[in-house]
């Protein structure tokens, strides 16, 4: 049986389009349906780790998570992961394929479009329905030929398609009626329905905008969805670290030490390539813990812990580090007490030496790194990617967490060496290294390093805050008051995914969601191209 499909696609970028999707997968679980997430291309250097080492968007992951089902490649087979201005890492069917500017990737459309198909087409084959997430805008005119992941998509399936609009920003009419319009009338015919998304206060005042865009879309509007406060979900793009809701900046000459705050302050620094940095959500959660992300040395004040998040540009991030001045701002910190922590590149940062021999990075054969961890990094062609389970080799960082076991992913390029390891792999740990002629056994079967009695340290692996024990153990030895939240890291996701999915069906009818799913678009199936 092929699946039904829904595909939700937003007005612009940030319009809310990975959360409906989400909330959709969680409603529709709950009728009793089969159901999993699509979203055929993803730009996001905060990626998932699939059970076998496949890499896919943290959105679909977590869409994955509120469906209840495992996440795999085939709900994202394309990933581009930048890695500048203008260049990507390509990931297909969840392994690394190339590295290509736009230009040379929209070039190969022909060639990565039946992948897209491909996966979908399997994807359809596994359940009832599958939840199918756009990207951007679908009337982004001078892409129309070439893009992969919005109309062409919803052509190819059939798709019931919902426009979601972010009132928010302004101009929503603008935003609706305006992508309506210039859509061709063969795509207006698959828009299905209109969401307004991300309204602030009584509902009721929009009562007169719901009849405008009707009688001047031609197309029912399923309802207006209110502003969600504190989800604290994980976020897929930087952009959120960007704007102050949710994330605390430091203004510059504010120093939390001598505030009346007295919950522990973690500053995370804002690498301008920053990566999975969802890992540090757990610490959000924590009552006792102020997190904040920093730019500047300005911004950095004197906090408990420092700490260096994953980055898709390890040589690039440094380099900038250095030249705004934070990479002093660190090593002071180090000597003056702050605990500072490094996690993936972060953790490659801390090290004395990366060496760069085939230049995958940057135009350069090594860099000195942040001299607070003995340990030294050198890049080759294998990307590691695996989900992981350690044992604790000793109580340096966190007390009392000797031989308890964390797991996590790792997904880098790059090995360090080191002879101060604290991690050491459990026998289950699976292991995918690409290119796949690479050598399997050249895993490493440790990980992480620490120095100055555990106060510096640092590993591979993502993920590891989400480890309850580890997480409040390691805050009791900073001195946190209240190490015991109410819920786990896990059960506050699933009470953040309950939390969202009632938030969408009281506000959405979930009866008028499955009549469309019911009778499907009249379009041609063949008409994909």
């Amino acid at each position: 049986m092929t699946a039904k499909t829904l595909m939700v696609m937003g007005t612009s970028s940030s319009a809310g389009k990975s959360l409906l999707t989400t909330a959709l997968c969680r409603c529709l679980a709950r009728t009793g349906l089969r159901v999993a997430p699509f979203k055929a291309q993803n730009m996001s250097n905060n990626a998932a780790v699939c059970a076998d080492g496949a890499e896919i968007g943290r959105s679909q992951a977590l869409q994955a998570i509120a469906a209840g089902i495992a996440p795999q490649a085939d709900m994202n087979p394309i990933l581009l992961k930048p890695e500048g201005d203008t260049r990507s890492q390509v990931i297909v069917d969840g392994r690394p394929h190339q590295t290509s500017d736009a230009t040379d990737y929209y070039a190969r459309r022909e060639q990565l479009w039946p992948h897209v198909t491909a996966a979908l087409d399997r994807l359809r084959r596994q359940v009832d329905v599958v939840v199918i997430e756009g990207a951007g805008s679908p009337a982004e005119l001078n892409l129309a030929d070439v893009e992969m992941v919005n109309m062409s998509v919803a052509r190819y399936s059939r798709a019931a398609v919902l426009l979601v609009g972010d009132i928010e920003r302004g101009g929503v009419f603008a935003q609706l009626l305006g992508t309506l319009w210039l859509l061709p009338p063969e795509d207006r015919e698959l828009v299905r329905g209109l969401i307004v998304n991300k309204f602030r206060g009584d509902l009721s005042l929009f009562d007169s905008g719901i009849d405008i865009l009707r009688r001047r879309g031609g197309v029912p509007v399923l309802g207006v969805l209110p502003w969600i406060d504190a989800l604290r979900l994980p976020e897929e793009d930087a952009v959120a670290l960007d704007t102050p809701a949710g994330k605390d900046l430091l203004p510059s000459g504010d120093d939390p030490a001598h505030s009346a705050d007295h919950r522990l302050d973690i500053a995370v620094v804002r690498l301008p390539h920053i990566a999975n940095f969802d890992d540090f959500d757990p610490l959000a959660s924590e009552p006792s813990v102020r997190l904040r992300y920093v730019r500047h040395a300005d911004q950095l004040g004197r906090p408990d812990v420092l700490i260096l998040p994953g980055t898709k540009n390890t040589l690039g991030d440094l380099d900038w580090l250095r030249r705004c001045g934070l990479a002093q701002s660190i090593r002071d910190a180090a000597q003056t007490g702050t605990h500072v922590v490094g996690i993936c590149g972060g953790y490659q940062m801390l090290g004395r030496r990366i060496d760069n021999p085939l230049r995958l990075e940057a135009n350069i054969d090594h860099a000195e790194a942040l001299g607070l961890l003995d340990i030294t990094t050198t890049f080759g062609p294998a990307k590691l990617t695996r989900q992981a389970r350690f044992r604790i080799l000793d109580d340096a960082i966190a007390p009392g967490t000797k031989n308890q076991t964390v797991g996590g992913y790792e997904i880098h390029c790059g090995q360090s060496t080191t002879a101060a390891t604290w991690l050491e792999a459990c026998p289950e740990t699976s292991c995918s290294e690409t290119p796949v002629a690479a050598d399997r056994g050249a895993a490493p079967l440790v990980d992480g390093c620490y120095a100055r009695e555990g106060r510096v340290w640092g590993c591979y692996l993502h993920g590891l805050f989400h480890n309850d024990a580890f997480r409040r153990a390691w805050l009791v030895r900073l001195g946190a008051a209240n190490s015991t939240p109410a819920s786990s890291s896990n059960d506050h996701l699933q009470q953040s995914l309950d939390r969202l999915a009632d938030a969408f069906a009281q506000h959405i009818s979930i009866d008028q969601v499955l009549q469309m799913l019911d009778n499907p678009s009249p379009i041609a199936e063949t008409q994909h191209a």
